[in-house]
């Protein structure tokens, strides 16, 4: 039996404002790309931060957490 446990785990901070993230929403763009702490370049589906949306947008660090097969597996909120 495969192990679910994540392959690997990078942070970045991300700040979008409620306007912004409406448009990724209203499907102007499906993807979210940021760099991480250490310089690595991350794309992520808009849908995957919906749970972060707040009325001043989305906005804190965050940990993003893929599979051996480079697939998404969960984002955390780590703090503001």
């Amino acid at each position: 039996m495969k192990s679910q446990i994540p392959a690997y785990r990078l942070r970045f901070k991300l700040s979008l404002s409620t306007e912004t993230y409406l448009a990724y929403y209203k499907g102007k763009a499906n993807s979210i790309q940021v760099r991480s702490l250490d310089n690595k370049k991350i794309r992520f589906p808009a849908n995957a931060i919906r749970n972060f949306l707040t009325h001043d947008g989305v906005h804190g660090l965050f940990e993003i957490q893929f599979d051996e097969c480079n697939k998404l597996v969960e984002i955390e909120k780590i703090s503001l």
